[in-house]
């Protein structure tokens, strides 16, 4: 027996559905899955001829619509196909058709807006084969492949046409805002055309006062000579934050790159490189100078990191350290580690960006951790799978959803906004 709308009233209807026993609780599970979205169907057919009109000719705009009359369409759910017939109009002139339920529905190519809301952000979790076997093994859907990228497209052109327009609210945050981190950095990205090519990615941190991250921010742009998109998004980003937080510590943590500071130094009152970079070119420095003595180099490193993190002028303490020991010991003197070391302790250093002890007295961040996850994160883990190139379009739409659904909130946020100002609108 399918499921069958048994009860209507002006404000509700109730749809009954028979469900047998079965001799394994898994089939009887799989029975119930099957019949629940046999009830959804029937639910959703009920629920979209509700956003249908009478008939009666509309105008939209300065043209007049009349309807060719009630024409049955395909709709997909998230329990199945829900075929529904609904009014299509046509201008006097003919031309393109017109469909009120659809707009009004927020439908989005063929699919409702929860069904696109959730293969969009499967999408982008893993690649549409992936998208179809969940859908089928985990929710009894079967669809096409391409109608599964259609949809992901579809509502990725929203999210990167409205990036400039569409605000979004911070979470909620358990405590008052005290610091608020801008990092930069870069992954490499297999493109068709231009083979390997740095993808950008930006986090801006939320911190409070006891220096637990509460909220973040993710940025992400496609690969670009001169990086002008990603930067003016994180700049358009970095106002509106402003705006919210004006009272919060602005501090800039990336890994050394020359490119980073420029801009860091635009936006933050106070820039940082990030402490375990820095210990990495002290590990390997060390690695020389102590070679063959693991117990001594392990000593020397626990005090030159606790130095360097912990007392003021660290950095200016464990440079002369190291320029000494290059000195006595004839083997590293022209060591590259060593002297890289020495290097970038020198430049870093001498930019006012190693002065650890007062920001962890102050509970503030000294790691980029956050945004170097956020490169594996948004970028490694689902565009640079085996096999993969990608087309700039595409890799911008997955790039434009993943980090709505990675920043706490923006998800759902986004999809108010469609269906606040409707699809074809926000597209």
């Amino acid at each position: 027996m399918s499921a069958t709308i048994v009860a209507r009233s002006e404000s509700s209807f109730t749809v009954q559905v028979e469900i047998p026993y079965g001799s394994s609780m898994l089939d009887f599970e799989q029975t119930i899955q099957e019949r629940l979205n046999q009830a959804g169907v029937v639910a959703t057919q009920e629920a979209l001829q509700q956003f249908d009109t009478d008939g009666s000719p509309i105008t939209v705009g300065p043209v007049k619509f009349t309807s060719k009359g009630q024409l049955p369409k395909d709709y997909q759910t998230p329990y199945g196909v829900a075929t529904v017939a609904r009014h299509v109009y046509q201008s006097p002139q003919g031309g393109k058709t017109y469909c009120p339920l659809d707009r009004d529905a927020r439908i989005i190519v063929s699919s409702t807006p929860r069904f696109a809301k959730m293969i969009a952000h499967k999408y982008a979790e893993f690649g549409s084969g992936r998208v179809l076997l969940d859908l089928e093994e985990n929710h009894g859907r079967k669809v096409a492949r391409s109608f599964i990228q259609n949809v992901a497209d579809a509502v990725a052109t929203v999210a990167l046409a409205q990036e400039e327009s569409w605000d979004y609210a911070p979470p909620k945050l358990e405590h008052p805002v005290s610091t608020i981190t801008l990092g930069l950095d870069g992954t490499c990205l297999l493109m068709c055309e231009d083979g390997w090519r740095e993808t950008m990615v930006g986090t801006i941190g939320f911190y409070d006062q006891a220096g637990e991250r509460q909220h973040t921010i993710y940025r992400a742009a496609t690969p670009e000579y001169g990086k002008a998109t990603f930067l003016d998004r994180m700049e358009r980003e970095i106002e509106r934050v402003k705006a919210a937080y004006p009272q919060a510590h602005y501090l800039g943590i990336a890994d050394g790159a020359g490119g980073n500071w420029d801009f860091l130094g635009r936006h933050t009152e106070a820039q940082v490189v990030d402490f375990w970079h820095a210990a990495e070119y002290l590990g390997k420095a060390a690695a020389v100078i102590y070679r063959g003595q693991p117990e001594t180099r392990q000593r020397w490193m626990d005090e030159n990191c606790h130095t360097l993190k912990h007392d003021p002028g660290g950095a200016g303490t464990v440079l002369k350290r190291l320029k000494s020991l290059a000195k006595v010991r004839r083997w590293a003197k022209a060591d590259k580690d060593v002297q890289r070391a020495i290097t970038y302790f020198t430049n870093q250093s001498g930019a006012g960006r190693m002065d650890y002890a007062p920001r962890v007295a102050a509970n503030e961040p000294i790691g980029s951790g956050v945004t170097e996850a956020a490169c594996k994160v948004l970028v490694k883990q689902r565009l640079c799978g085996s096999g993969m190139k990608w087309k700039e379009p595409g890799a911008a739409a997955v790039l434009s959803v993943r980090c709505l659904t990675y920043t706490a909130e923006r998800w759902s946020q986004f999809w108010s906004k469609i269906d606040r100002h409707g699809f074809p609108v926000a597209a």
